[in-house]
């Protein structure tokens, strides 16, 4: 399946260079310019089985799947590996593998360093994972609560609605509304914010 791809890849790119005019068929191939020549050779490229070699990884198929794996949630270069600008010139850290993983300082120019992350930029029509399977978000809910069934595990406390939060209107303009989004503190404060009216707003 793998050389039927490749071959199909392959010779449809060709042909698809041949249509732009981007092929320089000189030479011995200069009766390849002629449509009814060249659709011969395509047709006669198509009726052969391609032998395609694919070198196995020197690590493993593991190795290979964990360094894919990187890309499929995340961007290449986190924030935390940005240290500093220094004029044109951008340092950050990496793993010196060669050497144990140990951390070291890499300085590049500032166009070097957006032309290296811009190759980790996926091809239009492909997105990065999120969630898949039974955290997709389209039916999470659903599905984790099958998931719950079938194993006898209790059910997830459901979150309250934001009709059901407490919320004052606004003293000073009389029109805005405040919500409740989240308690910072233990549950007597919350408790006690409850029981009683909101402070009182002041103008800047």
């Amino acid at each position: 399946m793998l050389s039927r791809v490749f071959r199909g890849k392959y010779l449809a790119g060709l042909g698809a260079a041949k249509a732009a005019g981007e092929l320089a068929l000189v030479g011995k191939l200069e009766r390849l310019a002629d449509p009814e020549s060249f659709r011969g050779l395509l047709d006669g490229l198509y009726s052969q089985e391609w032998v395609v070699y694919c070198k196995p990884p020197f690590a493993g198929p593991e190795t290979v799947l964990k360094y894919l794996s990187r890309y499929t949630h995340r961007v290449a270069l986190s924030n935390q590996r940005l240290l500093r600008m220094e004029g044109d010139t951008v340092v950050l850290t990496y793993k010196d593998y060669r050497h144990g993983g140990r951390q070291r300082l890499l300085r590049l120019p500032a166009p070097e360093l957006i032309r290296r992350f811009l190759q980790h930029v996926l091809p239009c029509g492909f997105v990065r994972i999120r969630y898949y399977g039974l955290l997709a978000n389209r039916h999470r809910a659903d599905a984790l609560k099958l998931c719950r069934e079938a194993l006898g595990a209790p059910q997830a406390e459901e979150e309250p609605s934001e009709d059901a939060l407490p919320s004052w209107t606004c003293p000073l303009c009389g029109e805005g509304t405040l919500k409740i989004v989240e308690w910072i503190g233990g549950p007597e404060d919350a408790a006690t914010l409850t029981r009683e009216r909101a402070p009182p707003c002041r103008a800047a």
